[in-house]
């Protein structure tokens, strides 16, 4: 496997100069409002008119130099979207060359969240491959005056159908990009058999890079001048600094300058909490000028919140009507209360807590803003930077670096900002570094929640009717204050989009006002739907004297495509069309099948239960199996099983590593995850009190991708849903007690 540096960042402009010193290139663009190729050669290769997505150069240096307009975390993207455009274009993997592109609006969607990636760029990342490797094969042809019908492009080269000539890329490339563009329809795509890159595991390009300790996150960048910055911002979300006695902070050795921020106005969107940074010649040296501050806050609306209260009131709401979200039939009336079963779950605010926490660097001087940023959506970063420091957008140049991890926490541009506005203050570049504490402390929460489930059903144990009702403060919230109930977009994700096969369904959506900033974590709001769907199901099944998957089963119905109608809400299904990607009942039973036969093959001991749970999420299917170990109150997590159905995967390495990571996240969650508020702040701080799943504390994980020939869905995030109900699951299959309420930790000895 050839070696790639860690992170290149290249313009438009860069890519030219590189090409117009090696004497022309290939190059292709998709753009971001449609399929629109096009190419030239050397310094005319892109109109800066032109509104780029993707775009691919081969140089006569017989490389394939693809920009990624994506962010790389660990989950492979860097990697994911060369693999498509190596195997349409028949490319050697050893010389395809990987750069990240800057933040640009031309490039359609930059955002690296929401499991989007793969399924969003997959087509046209084939498209531009097969132009590619078409425009090559014309140009041999024409060079050896053969009819193109007789030339093939293999492994890198063009070659003669008639004999033993052969050109390679680089030769071809600069004949190529004199060539008029294909018409798309005449693309001649490969067939899943022909496939040489797509759904072989790779190791990540960056493997190496990160291994041996050279890779570039958002703190490793060294600009000439370089300070460093942390801030002390309000302990309780609403608050603003009344006052500030700075004289012992300037003290310390190392501190050069204190900054105040602005105090945020309106909805908290992206703007900084407020506060005061303090400036050093090291981090360190801020750290200790933080603590000399003495710093009074004002009162804030939220300065009673206590999240063990505000959780009892969020249980009380779910058990009365809310509104109707979903709606199928009519809810049975005066049924008998011996044949009602009904329960309520519960989860608690929840930290992304990346290893890495945000971590950015700002330089602002007379020309604009330049920012290297381990960010998950360059263009946001870009927006409300420009924004913050009112100037263009064109004026903020943003370096994309590589991400500890993200989890949805670096979608959000706050941390750009404030080191923007420190560094318009102070003249200097600034490396803005956040603290563990800081991240758990001011970040973005997932909601805490509460979910009420009920089910009637009748003399034969089959349910007749569903009655489900959700409370959690909205992601909404955080764009507009006046939003007090979850929303649509948000009961979409595994609450009202289940495909039950029940003639009575009724899905209801209960207010829940926010205390903090709320924000989208791993999965989103199918962690707590996840949670008490798959749990409740779990419970009529013991209800019915069925075993879980049997009653998942017959709730879900023979195989067929639901598409929601006539039920009161336009289902949104991630963004994408339902002919695409149908909600499909049958890959919800392979799963449950695969998932029973790998259950059979490791039988449950002494004091052993196993637990089942399915999802879909994010036009994907995961199902998880865990099985678990009583000793009185202790529990040991023993085994793991994860199954995905994502329809085409290009690389199974990756998605057999997020698997294994989801399980490892879900258990985190399930088992530790945890952040309460008290009189309005958040008490935890670290990891001693907000703990991650440990080595000795993660099971073997055994995982299977379900062989799919639909298009691809998502990866990253439909592992995690699944994982907190079937370890509740699990703990009642080995003789234990229903926890309807997360963590576990609270409630047994991990």
């Amino acid at each position: 496997m050839s070696k790639f540096t860690a992170v290149e960042n290249f313009s438009r402009r860069d890519v030219l100069k590189l090409f117009g010193a090696s004497g022309g290139a290939l190059m292709l663009g998709a753009s971001g409002l449609g399929w629109s190729p096009m190419l030239a050669a050397q310094t005319a290769a892109f109109g800066e008119e032109q509104r780029l997505n993707l775009f691919v150069a081969i140089g006569e240096d017989n490389k394939v130099y693809l920009t990624c307009h994506r962010s790389e975390m660990g989950q492979g993207i860097r990697t994911g979207i060369p693999q498509v455009l190596a195997d349409e274009l028949e490319a050697d993997w050893d010389k395809v060359v990987v750069m990240q592109g800057l933040a640009d609006k031309r490039y359609g969607s930059q955002n690296t969240d929401g499991s989007r990636s793969i399924r969003k760029d997959y087509d046209k990342m084939r498209e531009m491959g097969a132009m590619a490797r078409q425009m090559l094969e014309q140009a041999a042809a024409e060079r050896w005056q053969v009819p193109v019908t007789e030339v093939y492009a293999k492994a890198h080269a063009v070659h003669h159908k008639g004999g033993d000539k052969r050109l390679s890329y680089g030769e071809l490339a600069m004949a190529a990009a004199k060539l008029p563009l294909p018409d798309a329809k005449t693309l001649t795509l490969k067939t899943p058999d022909q496939f040489t890159q797509i759904g072989k595991g790779h190791t990540i390009v960056d493997m190496d890079d990160m291994l041996g300790g050279r890779a570039i996150y958002g703190a490793d960048n060294r600009p000439e001048g370089l300070v460093y910055a942390v801030i002390a911002r309000p302990p309780v979300f609403g608050s603003a600094l009344e006052s500030i006695d700075d004289s012992a902070a300037r003290k310390v050795a190392g501190v050069l300058d204190i900054v105040t921020l602005p105090i945020p106005k309106g909805a908290p969107a992206f703007q900084p909490l407020g506060g005061v940074a303090v400036v050093a010649t090291n981090t360190w040296s801020a750290l200790e000028g933080r603590k000399a501050l003495k710093l009074s806050w004002s009162k804030s609306a939220n300065d009673s919140h206590n999240s063990k209260t505000y959780l009892g009131t969020l249980k009380q709401r779910v058990q009365e009507p809310g509104k109707v979200a979903r709606e199928l039939g009519s809810q049975p009336q005066n049924w008998p209360q011996d044949k009602i079963i009904s329960a309520t779950y519960t989860v608690p605010y929840l930290a992304h807590a990346p290893m890495e926490p945000p971590a950015v660097i700002a330089s602002v001087d007379k020309n604009g803003c330049e920012l290297w940023a381990s960010t998950q959506t360059p263009q946001s970063t870009q927006e409300n930077v420009a924004g913050m420091l009112g100037i263009d957008e064109s004026k903020v140049k943003v370096n994309v670096t590589l991400l500890g991890g993200g989890f949805g926490r670096k979608s959000k541009p706050d941390f750009s900002v404030e080191v923007a506005f420190i560094s318009s203050k102070i003249n200097k570049p600034v490396l803005l570094q956040w603290s563990r504490e800081d991240e758990l402390r001011n970040g973005y929460l997932h909601a805490i929640s509460a979910q009420y489930y009920q089910a009637c059903i009748d003399d034969k144990g089959k349910v007749q009717a569903i009655l489900s009702r959700s409370a959690f403060p909205s992601i909404g919230s955080t764009f507009d204050s006046s939003v007090d109930t979850p929303q649509p977009f948000e009961l979409d994700l595994g609450f009202t989009d289940i495909p039950w096969d029940i003639s009575a369904v009724r899905c209801e959506a209960v207010k829940a006002e926010s205390h903090t900033r709320i924000g989208w974590l791993r999965s989103v709001s199918n962690i707590q739907h996840g949670f008490g769907v798959g749990s409740f199901v779990d419970e009529l099944a013991i209800a019915n004297g069925k075993s879980c998957t049997a009653q998942w089963r017959e709730l879900l119905g023979k195989a067929r495509v639901e598409n929601f109608a006539n039920q009161g809400f336009e289902y949104g299904n991630y963004g994408e069309d339902q002919s695409r990607h149908p909600v499909d009942v049958g890959r919800y039973l392979k799963l449950i099948d695969r998932a029973e036969a790998l259950m059979a093959q490791k039988p449950a001991g002494k004091n052993e239960g196993w637990g089942f749970a399915i999802h879909r999420s994010f036009v994907a299917y995961a199902a998880v199996a865990i099985k678990v170990r009583l000793d009185g109150d202790k529990l040991t997590v023993v085994d793991a099983i994860a199954l995905m159905d994502a329809g085409t995967v290009v690389n199974p390495d990756r998605v057999a590593a997020q698997m294994e990571g989801a399980v490892m996240f879900g258990l985190s969650l399930a088992l530790f995850g945890e952040i309460d508020f008290d009189k309005g702040a958040v008490t935890q701080s670290n990891f001693h009190d907000y703990p991650l799943l440990r080595l000795p504390q993660c099971p073997p994980i055994a995982t299977e991708i379900i062989a799919s020939s639909a298009v691809p869905g998502g990866v990253g995030e439909p592992g995690v849903p699944p994982v907190a109900p079937a370890l509740a699951n699990a703990i009642v299959a080995a003789g234990g007690k229903r926890y309807r309420d997360l963590p576990l930790s609270k409630h047994l000895k991990i």
